[in-house]
């Protein structure tokens, strides 16, 4: 038997932003039924565009937990959920990252569902860490239904405060050694727009831990939701198209932030810098944007999954994601001033410390990472070295 579709609300914290209909077998949006406040709509969805519903759904599934998700197909079938899709519309689409949400059919109130200001369930997060389900059908009301990544990661609520839990990838699992080394990198050079991680030890795994820095009046607009603001023109490189719409947005510090990003990873080998790791962050009431969001996402680097054999301060590596060639893409940087090299001096000595927490890396692999790195900073101060003193 055919299921009839159920309607929601699309709500932006408690603004009303349109009536639509769900199609409970495909859990995409079938009919937008009204447009009540469409300013609120998110950043590139424009109620205007004959697009506007075949654009909310792709937004809409960039909210679901990726295919790639480790562990997924089993955590779906411990839930005796058939899709993330599924996930997403049992959980109102409620998330930590912005204050969307599907409010049935306008029957329930922000203060009452929120995570930001309200518990939320840990049996998603600890199915999705590989527990076995209680008994009974599980509590679903839970932001780990809308955290992004291939990676395995997880919501709590430590000592008050909404904190990201995110593991790493076998064999060595180092990704989140690199999420706090990284941090320490950008905090020591000086730079104080960037997300602090934390590395924690549990049944000998290493995992990553960060303060939310998204506020109950606060989202992320990623820079793919920036890019998409306006049409590229053919003669424009897509790193100026997105400081151009940075600017149209009137986002400030769009410039600074990118020639310190992109040089940082380079310097760190970063693979993983995609236009949803990345954007600005805006308020969710008077619809400013308040700047550049700090910088995060850092794991994958520092050769987290090459083998010591192929470690080398000069190992082939991708970039994203302006260009995958790392020289070019490290040619859009306008200026160096960010980076002073010296502050850096005796970081191999930090890098070597985190190393050493972890069970999962050897000692003859954390001597290679160290000296290896030290090497790469050498090198490339003295590449840069011209650029640094003007």
């Amino acid at each position: 038997m055919k299921k009839l579709p159920a309607y929601f609300v699309l709500m932006n914290k408690n603004t009303p932003i349109l009536s639509c209909a769900i199609d409970e077998m495909t859990n995409t949006i079938s009919k937008i039924t009204q447009f009540h406040n469409p300013d609120y709509l998110p950043i590139g969805i424009s109620a205007d565009s004959n697009y506007a519903r075949k654009d909310l759904n792709k937004w809409f599934m960039t909210r679901s937990i990726p295919a790639s998700r480790q562990g997924l197909a089993c955590a779906l079938v411990a839930m005796g959920i058939s899709s993330v899709g599924d996930l997403l519309t049992k959980g109102l689409g409620l998330s930590l990252s912005d204050q969307y949400w599907l409010n049935p059919e306008g029957e329930i109130k922000w203060k009452d569902v929120n995570f930001f200001d309200n518990s939320f369930s840990e049996e998603v997060g600890d199915i999705l860490f590989g527990e076995a389900a209680s008994d009974g059908e599980p509590d679903l009301a839970s932001p780990d239904n809308t955290s992004d990544g291939w990676l395995k990661k997880r919501w709590k609520i430590i000592d008050g405060k909404r904190c990201l839990i995110k593991g790493g990838s076998e064999p060595f699992m180092q990704e989140p050694v690199n999420e706090a080394f990284v941090s320490i990198l950008i905090q020591q050079l000086g730079f104080d727009n960037y997300l602090k991680y934390d590395l924690k030890i549990t049944d000998s795994k290493p995992y990553s831990v960060c303060e939310n820095f998204i506020t109950p009046d606060t989202e992320l607009v990623t820079a793919q939701q920036i890019l998409s603001t306006a049409k590229k023109p053919n003669d424009v490189s897509w790193s100026q198209h997105f400081l151009n719409c940075c600017e149209s947005l009137e986002i400030e510090g769009a410039q600074k932030y990118l020639d310190f990003m992109l040089t940082l990873d380079y310097v760190v080998l970063n693979e993983d810098r995609h236009t949803s790791n990345f954007g600005a962050i805006r308020n969710v009431n008077t619809l400013k944007f308040e700047g550049m969001a700090p910088i995060f996402d850092n794991g994958t680097s520092l050769w987290r999954n090459k083998s010591d054999f192929e470690i080398s301060a000069h190992s082939p590596f991708e970039t994203k994601p302006f260009n995958k060639d790392p020289d070019r893409q490290l040619g859009l940087v306008t200026s160096f001033e960010g980076f002073d090299f010296a502050r850096l001096d005796g970081c191999e000595e930090t890098f070597s410390s985190l190393l050493s927490q972890s069970p999962t890396i050897s000692q003859e692999r954390r001597e290679l990472l160290c000296r290896t790195f030290a090497r790469r900073l050498e090198d490339i101060s003295y590449r840069l070295q011209s650029f640094l003193q003007l």
